[in-house]
């Protein structure tokens, strides 16, 4: 991989942990230039040039990497008018490290390979700390032989890859990870909002749960909020969340899985996004809640 050209859409808070990475392992690196970038002067400065069209961009590089909010980016941007297909090299690889609908990624990878591309997910664990880090986790959906040939380019930025099975595999485990981690959260704030209004000390709510079966990375996530009030144990937005979860429930119904308890997070998340307009951290899920049960 060090003699390829590498492009990157979505420089975003997990993104520019990405991009920084890339450099420091010595690829050439172009990414696409977009409002909702993080401030680009560091990359700038390592030598990342900035490209102004994804069609330009995918021109230019032999694999490009997606860094975006989730389906319908993906798909506006590989399908637009000034769009990746447009610019796609035979051979190509395009790299989904999205969160993605998995429907829409199998079938998103068949346009990519009808245009003579290559395509892969590798969906994201972890927090922009980690993307920073260099210690992301990746869940790969991909034919074996495209997994082994991108995996060194993988390794730059992620700490644990994972080979979930074929396309989609990856966003389908990422999927699962994130109901189960969401979910978590969203319980354990629901039982903090009542905890508070049923008098229970914050202190002594936080203490017991770490204790017992309640304890683990949710419980630990949250205790900043808990304690202090202090949202940034999880830089993750409620929009974001509700994304995700709505994801998933699309997921389970096109397979026919049990769905209800993800529903009713869902529609929980539903609720606090039009509370709070969404972009509240997810911790802030307590005080939302407690505001909502109190009117």
């Amino acid at each position: 991989m060090k003699d390829r050209k590498i492009g990157l859409i979505g420089v975003g808070l997990m993104g520019h942990g990405i991009a920084t990475n890339i450099v420091r392992h010595g690829h050439s690196l172009a990414v696409l230039a977009h409002a909702g970038n993080q401030p680009l002067d560091a990359l700038e400065a390592a030598g990342v040039r900035i490209v102004g069209s994804a069609r330009q961009l995918a021109a230019e590089v032999d694999v490009l990497l997606l860094c975006v909010t989730g389906s319908p980016q993906v798909e506006a941007v590989l399908l637009g008018d000034d769009g990746v297909l447009q610019g796609l090299p035979p051979g190509g690889i395009v790299i989904d490290c999205s969160t993605a609908i998995p429907s829409s990624t199998e079938r998103l990878a068949g346009v990519v390979a009808e245009a003579g591309g290559r395509f892969m997910d590798a969906a994201m664990t972890r927090t922009p700390k980690e993307a920073a880090e260099g210690r992301l986790n990746l869940l790969v959906g991909a034919p074996t032989a495209l997994f082994d040939e991108c995996r060194p380019l993988l390794a730059c930025f992620a700490e644990n890859i994972t080979h979930c099975g074929p396309v989609g595999a990856g966003h389908r485990m990422k999927l699962l990870h994130n109901y189960v981690s969401l979910g978590s959260v969203a319980l354990i704030a629901e039982a903090a909002a009542c905890a508070q209004r049923a008098g229970v000390a914050a202190e002594v709510f936080v203490e017991v749960l770490a204790k017992g079966g309640g304890g683990g990375t949710a419980l630990e996530r949250l205790r900043p909020f808990l304690l202090s009030q202090d949202p940034s144990g999880l830089r993750f937005s409620m929009a974001n969340a509700f994304k995700d979860l709505s994801y998933y429930t699309t997921m389970a119904r096109d397979s026919g899985a049990a769905d209800t308890i993800a529903e009713g997070v869902r529609q929980t998340l539903e609720t606090a996004v039009a509370h709070t307009g969404g972009q509240r951290l997810l911790p802030e899920l307590v005080a939302v809640l407690a505001e909502h049960q109190s009117t």
